[in-house]
């Protein structure tokens, strides 16, 4: 069974209260559940965790190495723009990742153009609401199969 986690930044412990038009109704619990189901229907184990803070963050991707996580997915919302540190820890363990949103950053503003994870990740899903993180899953799933054969 490949082991998956799933890694959400700042604010979006707040999803169903936040900016509703932007980021959908569902909360991140709801969210979470969801996920928890696709990954049990591909055999899958999930663990999901947020954070607020930056650097717990970055231990919690030097946690997945020790874990043994085949696959991140990782939101990792206004750290997208701006963290080093979050592209330093994902590469230095070496577990392929996926980068997900919620919303379409190159449709809003021209900051949140900008991703330092993009170009080292497997795949970006962007847009599409909170179902965007059940494909997540079903990427991360087969990611994780193709690695194992």
């Amino acid at each position: 069974m490949s082991n998956l986690l799933i890694i959400n930044g700042p604010n979006l412990n707040r999803l169903g209260e936040r900016e509703p038009g932007t980021y959908g109704t569902s909360t991140l619990v709801q969210i979470e559940a969801r996920c928890r189901r696709v990954a049990e229907e591909l055999g899958c184990g999930l663990d999901a965790y947020q954070s607020n803070a930056e650097h717990e963050i970055v231990e919690r991707i030097h946690q997945a190495a020790r874990d043994g996580v085949a696959c991140i997915i990782i939101n990792p919302a206004a750290f997208t723009h701006t963290s080093v540190a979050i592209r330093d820890a994902l590469l230095s363990v070496t577990i392929p990742f996926i980068e997900l949103h919620l919303s379409n950053t190159k449709a809003r503003e021209p900051f949140r153009h900008h991703s330092y994870l993009a170009d080292v990740a497997r795949g970006t899903i962007a847009g599409f609401g909170p179902i965007g993180y059940e494909l997540a899953v079903r990427a991360a799933a087969d990611i994780a199969a193709d690695d194992r054969s």
